[in-house]
C-alpha cells in the first residue's frame, strides 16, 4: 500500500491538474464564441486604429474552418484529459462508485465553468475577448496545422460523399446578406428610420438592378426636331422642364445629339454678338455627342461611367440598337435617396399613389413595383415586370379592359383606366 503522504500529494497534484485543464477548457470555449460572434466590421475599425489584437483576430477568422478545427481540437483534448484524471482520482479514493461520481462532478464543472460561464462572457464582449485571445489562437493554429489539415480533408471527403460541397464565394455572399439583415432588423426594432433603411438598401441593390428598370421609357421622352425653325426650336427647349433634350432628324430613332439649354443660349448670344441672325443657328453643331448604353447595364456600373465620363445623360438601347428610353445620373441617385424634386418637378411630377377611404390605393400604371413596395412596405415581385401595369399584364397573360379585376400575390387589383394598349390607372388593396 502506498504511503498516505504520497497519496495526499498525488491527490492534490491531480486536482490541481484538473483545475488547470478546466481553465484551458474555459479559454477554448470562450475563444470559439468570441471569434465567431465578433463583428468583422468592428474588428476592422479597431485594426485601422492600430490595434494589433484586432489585426490578429481578423487574420485568424479569415479561415474560419481552420480556426474552429484548432479550437475544437484543443477543447476536446483538455476535456477528455480532465475527465480521465477525475475518474482515476475518484476511483482510487472512493472505489467503483468513483466512476459515477466523476461523471457527475465533471459534467457540472465542465458545463458551468468550461462552457456556459466563458461563453456568456465572450458573447457579452465578443470584440474585446477576441482581440485578447487571437494571438494565442494564432500560435495554436500553427502548432496544430498538420492535424487540422488532415481532419479538414477527412471531413470534406465525407461531406462530398453525401453531395455537400463548400462554396468559396459563400462568405462574401453571407457578408452582404448580413448587412441587409442588420439594416432590416434595425428598422423593425425602431433603431432606424424607414428613409434611412431605404437609402442604405437602395445603395446595396444598385449592383443587382439594370438601367431598364428605372429608365424613362421612350414614350415619355421629350425630344426636339433639328429641322424645326430656330424660333420654334428655342421655344421648345425653353418650354421644357428639362435642361437636356435629345435632338433628332426625320425619325425619332435617328438621334443626332443632346442639346443643353445653356449651350443653346450661349450659341444664340454668340450669333447676336456676331451680328448674325437666328437662321444661322445649327442645333446639331451645338449639341453634345449622344451617349448610348445597353439596357442590361447594371446601375452601379452606369453610375461609375457617368462620373468617369463627366456626363449625366445616356440613351438606352436594346440588343438591336432600338431606342428604349433614357437614364440620367439623377435617376440612379433617386434609387438611393428617394425622389429629388426642384421648382419644375413640383408641378411636372405626380406621386401616382392615392389612398381611398376604404383603404384601397389608386396607383398610376407606370409606377414601378419597387417604388410601390418601398412606399407601402409591400412585397410584390418585380422579377417579371418593372411596373404595376406590367405585372398585371404578365399575370393575366392579356391586356385587360377597364373594369376587369384580378387577384394574385395576396392583392386584389382592378383596372380603372386604359389608353390604347397601356394601363394607366389601377386600384389595389391587400386581401
Amino acid at each position: 500500500m502506498p504511503d498516505s503522504s504520497v497519496l495526499d500529494t498525488t491527490f492534490w497534484l491531480t486536482a490541481l491538474g484538473i483545475l488547470c485543464l478546466l481553465v484551458m477548457s474555459a479559454f477554448f470555449s470562450g475563444s470559439e464564441t468570441a471569434l465567431t460572434a465578433a463583428s468583422r466590421g468592428k474588428l476592422k475599425q479597431q485594426a485601422d486604429k492600430g490595434s494589433s489584437g484586432a489585426k490578429t483576430a481578423m487574420h485568424v477568422t479569415e479561415d474560419s474552418e481552420r480556426m474552429i478545427g484548432a479550437l475544437l481540437l484543443g477543447n476536446n483534448i483538455v476535456n477528455i484529459l480532465a475527465a480521465s484524471l477525475a475518474t482515476a482520482l475518484l476511483t482510487k479514493t472512493f472505489g467503483d462508485s468513483g466512476v459515477a461520481l466523476a461523471t457527475a462532478v465533471m459534467t457540472i464543472l465542465v458545463l458551468v465553468f468550461g462552457e456556459v460561464m466563458p461563453k456568456t462572457l465572450a458573447i457579452t464582449f465578443p470584440e474585446a475577448v477576441a482581440t485578447r485571445v487571437a494571438p494565442v489562437i494564432r500560435v495554436m493554429i500553427l502548432v496544430f496545422s498538420p492535424v487540422i489539415s488532415l481532419v479538414r480533408l477527412l471531413v470534406r471527403g465525407l461531406l462530398m460523399l453525401v453531395g455537400v460541397r463548400a462554396d468559396p464565394n459563400s462568405k462574401f455572399l453571407a457578408l452582404r446578406e448580413e448587412i441587409v439583415g442588420a439594416i432590416s432588423l434595425g428598422h423593425s426594432e425602431g433603431a432606424m428610420e424607414k428613409e434611412d433603411r431605404d437609402r442604405l438598401l437602395g445603395a446595396l441593390d444598385l449592383g443587382d438592378r439594370a438601367v431598364d428598370e428605372i429608365m424613362k421609357h421612350r414614350r415619355q421622352i421629350e425630344m426636339v426636331n433639328a429641322d424645326l425653325a430656330p424660333d420654334a426650336l428655342i421655344a421648345a427647349v425653353l418650354a421644357s422642364a428639362h435642361s437636356r433634350l435629345p435632338v433628332y432628324r426625320g425619325d425619332e430613332e435617328n438621334i443626332l445629339g443632346v442639346i443643353h439649354a445653356k449651350d443653346l443660349l450661349r450659341e444664340v448670344e454668340r450669333l447676336r454678338r456676331a451680328g448674325e441672325g437666328l437662321e444661322n443657328l445649327d442645333v446639331v453643331k451645338v449639341a453634345m455627342k449622344p451617349y448610348f448604353i445597353p439596357d442590361t447595364t447594371a446601375l452601379d456600373e452606369q453610375m461609375r461611367q457617368f462620373l468617369k465620363r463627366r456626363t449625366h445623360f445616356a440613351i438606352v438601347v436594346d440588343e438591336y440598337g432600338a431606342i428604349q428610353g433614357l437614364i440620367t445620373l439623377e435617376d440612379i441617385l433617386e434609387e438611393i435617396v428617394g425622389e429629388i424634386t426642384d421648382e419644375f418637378d413640383v408641378i411636372a411630377r405626380d406621386s401616382g399613389l392615392t389612398q381611398e377611404e376604404g383603404g384601397a390605393w389608386l396607383v398610376d400604371g407606370a409606377m414601378t413595383i419597387r417604388d410601390l413596395n418601398r412606399a407601402l412596405e409591400w412585397d410584390l415581385p418585380d422579377t417579371e415586370a418593372n411596373t404595376l401595369a406590367g405585372l398585371v399584364i404578365h399575370e393575366a397573360q392579356m391586356i385587360p379592359t377597364e373594369g376587369q379585376s384580378f387577384s394574385f400575390h395576396g392583392f386584389r387589383i382592378q383596372v380603372l383606366a386604359r389608353r390604347e394598349n397601356r394601363i394607366t390607372r389601377l386600384r389595389i388593396r391587400a386581401l
